[in-house]
């Protein structure tokens, strides 16, 4: 006898309640707009920026996936995990209607704050950055990646939008992490895995944090958002390496995030050199 593994054949990991999420984050003059969750995707950022595209969808457009297939990170490394032990998910923004372009950079960072925040809170996890789109928590006394983010810009009849892509791992077994290295909030002994609370509270984080700084026209100082990301930031005050295309690399120690949302790396000689997320393969602990 055969059984199918059904959306409750892991009574661990039990589906999103997407009636529940709906009524909780689309509010009148909200973020959020719609809410969909699919069972199984290759990638939520793909398939939102499709939609766009095809002018299926608006600005705060949510997209959430049970399983994420073909998931991408920076300079196109995958991310996986197993049914409904994470949260997936992209969101569709149109910031270049308030903020300049210089300052889109800080988007990645302002999501990276967001989720930091709001899952230090309602998961019990002491999460960090590592600049610029890792989250960290602590696993059996070191710091493993748990979640990443991808913002990715979409051309559409509508003048442009980002799509802004989050994956966290939530309840994955060390058998199921995809490197050995990787961490999730149930390996680092979260009060709480259930994952509709956990989303709801990254989404409204998310929201308010991006609704202070587009109000600020993207300056971060003014949004607060630069202090919020030196006080996550797992970075800051240590030595690292950055690789750069080419073989080439920077060494030294970060000590600080400039107005661009760059990682400001100073070098034993005194000299200080900025980098952009968009110009490094790797940051490394030096």
């Amino acid at each position: 006898m055969t059984t199918s593994r059904g959306r409750w054949s892991d009574l661990d990991r039990p589906p999103l309640g997407v009636r529940a999420l709906r009524d909780a984050l689309i509010r009148p003059a909200g973020l959020w707009t719609a809410l969909d969750v699919v069972e199984v995707t290759g990638s939520t950022n793909a398939d939102l920026a499709d939609a766009a595209r095809a002018g299926r969808v608006g600005a705060g457009a949510v997209l959430i996936a049970e399983e994420q297939t073909s998931g991408r990170g920076r300079l196109g490394r995958t991310w996986s995990a197993p049914a409904r032990s994470g949260l997936f998910f992209s969101v569709l923004l149109r910031p270049e209607r308030h903020v300049p372009a210089a300052r889109l950079t800080w988007l990645p960072l302002l999501a990276g704050v967001a989720a930091a925040t709001a899952l230090s809170r309602a998961a019990g996890v002491d999460a960090v950055l590592k600049w610029p789109n890792d989250l960290l928590v602590r696993v059996a006394g070191e710091e493993r990646k748990f979640g990443g983010i991808l913002a990715e810009r979409v051309a559409d009849a509508d003048g442009g939008a980002v799509v802004l892509g989050i994956g966290l791992n939530v309840s994955l077994r060390a058998e199921e992490l995809p490197v050995p290295g990787a961490g999730s909030l149930l390996l680092a002994d979260a009060v709480s895995t259930d994952r509709d609370p956990l989303l709801r509270a990254v989404l409204r984080s998310l929201a308010e944090w991006y609704t202070r700084w587009t109000e600020a026209g993207g300056d971060a100082e003014a949004a607060g958002l630069h202090a919020a990301y030196e006080k996550c930031s797992a970075t800051l005050g240590r030595r690292v390496r950055a690789e750069l295309p080419g073989g080439g690399e920077t060494r030294g120690e970060a000590v600080a995030v400039d107005d661009e949302g760059r990682l400001v790396i100073a070098a034993d000689d005194g000299t200080r050199q900025p980098v952009a997320a968009a110009d490094i393969i790797h940051l490394r602990a030096a």
